[in-house]
């Protein structure tokens, strides 16, 4: 068995938009160096001047230097059929395996990751950088953010880590199944095998404990363990990687529960990676208001915070369609509900669907009690029902709760409790914000499980 010992320098922090300026491999047997191989590389773009002032490798250095294309072949015949290691493998691997794909080989092999077997055999260490680790080892460093000086000195700190494996740990993370080294560099494999293989949502903490990825999943351990597979050399995936340090969780009853916590959850905490759920907003609201001649008004407007919403909707048609509907069944004016708003009177009128108040032939007064009928049938016309479904165990149920077309709440009572005690199963229950996202999901699952819906009556 053989490792190539990989150190690249680029021309920033992801490979599909940067170049490698220097790469070195050395050839390891387990016990020492065979051979190395080094050399600088024209990029074929600029150096940032953060960059060169980091590695002292300057576009003059380089304007003279191979293409990545021409010393191709033989990194390749380097790397293929061994043991790709580096310190932080997967940042060096998707620069080299990306390349490598451009000018038409395909990389396949094993990889290490000497900070993650660091973090296991040498555990106690304040930092795991290569800088400060080798420090701790005492292991010296020449020519530090050179690819050549951090590649000896990780060469030879994987012949020290190969020789503090008595228990065989790294052969086992070599082993297919394990996964090991497809993590993210500062998460533990012990925190992924302690993932339950229920339903639920996860959140993923950086180094201070903060969430910055919030997701659900029908099985948490393998929905967390699918973010770490592939090879994606974007920016936005390398940095989400090394980010990762620790991963919490909560057990939902039910994939719909998960998807209503997650939804709470992203809303509450606003995590950096998330961005879907941040940017569901309810568009339009039903809205009512008392107008110079004292008639009450019922429109559609766009949604506000600071506005009463008698009931918001995702889309203008759906506001419509309800308005229409409240018009229809309590004799409303199609012109005081903004139906219409070009004409003197409404055709409701013309056609004696309206009584007269849009010109002042119906009292306000008049008006106004079947606005206010029509507003308390709303209340009876929106749902308003119980699903009762499976909970986290064998002793317990799930209750979602939707009172007159809005989400209250949910929870989990005993699996011998008496659902039709709603006073008692409503208490129960955790309140949750709702919102037209949320209420959709919601009906949505309660049409295709008529069993599971009890109706609320009050």
């Amino acid at each position: 068995m053989q490792y190539a010992v990989v150190d690249i320098e680029t021309t920033g922090g992801f490979a599909s938009g940067n170049g490698i300026t220097e790469i070195s491999i050395q050839i390891h047997d387990g016990t020492r160096v065979l051979d190395t191989f080094e050399t600088l590389i024209n990029p074929q773009s600029f150096i940032p001047p953060y960059i060169e002032a980091l590695t002292g490798i300057s576009n003059d250095m380089v304007e003279q230097a191979p293409v990545f294309e021409e010393v191709a072949e033989t990194i390749y015949n380097l790397l293929k059929d061994r043991i790709f290691v580096a310190h932080n493998v997967n940042f060096d691997f998707s620069f080299v395996k990306h390349h490598l794909a451009l000018a038409g080989y395909d990389l396949q092999c094993k990889k290490l990751c000497t900070v993650r077997l660091s973090r296991k055999l040498f555990p106690g260490f304040p930092t795991y950088s290569l800088g400060k680790l080798c420090n701790s080892l005492k292991i010296n460093i020449e020519n530090r953010h050179r690819a050549g000086g951090d590649a000896a000195a990780t060469a030879e700190l994987l012949g020290l880590l190969l020789k503090a494996d008595t228990d065989g740990y790294i052969k086992q993370s070599l082993h297919k199944a394990s996964k090991e080294q497809a993590l993210p560099p500062n998460l533990a494999k012990s925190c992924v095998d302690g993932l339950p293989d229920k339903p639920g949502v996860y959140y993923f903490k950086d180094e201070k404990g903060a969430v910055v990825y919030i997701g659900k999943a029908k099985n948490i351990k393998k929905r967390v363990c699918s973010h770490f597979t592939g090879n994606n050399a974007g920016p936005q995936r390398q940095e989400f990687l090394r980010s990762i340090h620790h991963v919490d969780y909560e057990i939902c009853g039910t994939e719909l529960m998960a998807f209503i916590l997650e939804a709470t959850e992203i809303k509450r905490l606003w995590p950096s990676s998330n961005r879907a759920m941040k940017r569901f907003e309810q568009k339009y609201a039903l809205v009512s208001y008392t107008d110079q001649q004292g008639y009450k008004r019922l429109g559609i407007d766009k949604y506000k915070k600071q506005v009463l919403s008698l009931y918001s909707f995702n889309s203008l048609a759906d506001g419509h369609q309800l308005l229409r509907m409240l018009i229809k069944e309590h004799i409303l004016c199609e012109k005081l509900c903004f139906i219409q708003s070009k004409r003197t009177a409404c055709t409701g009128h013309a056609l004696g669907s309206c009584t007269g108040a849009c010109i002042g032939a119906e009292s306000a007064a008049s008006y106004n009690v079947r606005v206010k009928y029509a507003l308390q049938s709303l209340h009876t016309l929106l749902p308003s029902f119980a699903l009762i479904d499976q909970g986290r165990n064998e002793e317990e149920q799930s209750c979602l709760w939707v009172e007159k077309g809005q989400f209250y709440g949910m929870g989990y009572v005993s699996h011998y409790s008496d659902v039709n005690d709603l006073e008692t199963l409503k208490s129960a229950l955790k309140p949750y914000p709702s919102n037209d996202y949320i209420l959709n999901l919601i009906l949505t699952y309660a049409e295709a499980h008529p069993s599971k819906k009890l109706s609320i009556k009050f």
